[in-house]
């Protein structure tokens, strides 16, 4: 195995992109020695503790006897930018007004 990793040569596209929630998943399909390849570059890059520990989980279930299961994926859906600016305004939303609360608005009596 090489000493320094690039990130071409990592078994799973855009590993350094993936939730965590989505880790499991997607090394699911990896061998062994991918899982290793994975673990050395995520040591050597990132070395995030919550990903550490999902990589030498699987490693450890591989090593005991687990098979790879499904297949990479190699295509993804385009995912929206949730900072983005939105184009909702105050003039196209056709939400029902909001009456203030009822305390202290002797306009507005309890119901």
């Amino acid at each position: 195995m090489n000493e320094s990793l690039d990130h071409s040569d990592l078994p799973l596209p855009e590993f350094d992109h993936l939730p965590l929630g989505h880790l499991p998943a997607r090394i699911a399909p990896l061998s062994a020695d991918q899982v290793q390849q994975l673990l050395a570059y995520e040591r050597e890059h990132g070395d995030r503790l919550p990903v550490i520990v999902v990589l030498e989980h699987r490693l450890e279930a591989l090593r005991d006897g687990a098979e790879p299961s499904g297949s990479v994926a190699t295509d993804f859906a385009e995912v929206s930018n949730p900072g983005a600016s939105s184009t909702v305004t105050p003039q196209t939303t056709n939400a029902p007004k909001i009456n203030p609360p009822s305390h202290g608005d002797p306009t507005n009596p309890a119901r």
